[in-house]
């Protein structure tokens, strides 16, 4: 990995060219006159994710009416 120092109006100008250096494993620093500003590094692929269920099922008692006393309970007031 080859690690490059340019300055913000270069970087401004080849701003493509840097990114293609980037991509081949470079880094590239970005400065203001002699003092670092920004690091110009490839950005990480995702990890791959597995994807999973949760053993669950739904109670029979899910649809069924609130009782009253769980009701009042939410009503604006109470």
């Amino acid at each position: 990995m080859k690690t490059s120092r340019v300055k913000v109006q270069y970087a401004k100008t080849h701003l493509s060219a840097l990114i293609a250096s980037v991509q081949r494993g470079d880094e590239v620093v970005i400065a203001r006159g002699d003092t670092p500003a920004a690091r110009l590094v490839a950005v990480e692929p995702p990890a791959q994710r597995e994807l999973g269920f949760v053993a669950y099922a739904i109670p029979e008692s899910f649809a069924d009416p609130l009782p009253e006393e769980e009701l009042s309970a939410w009503e604006v007031g109470a």
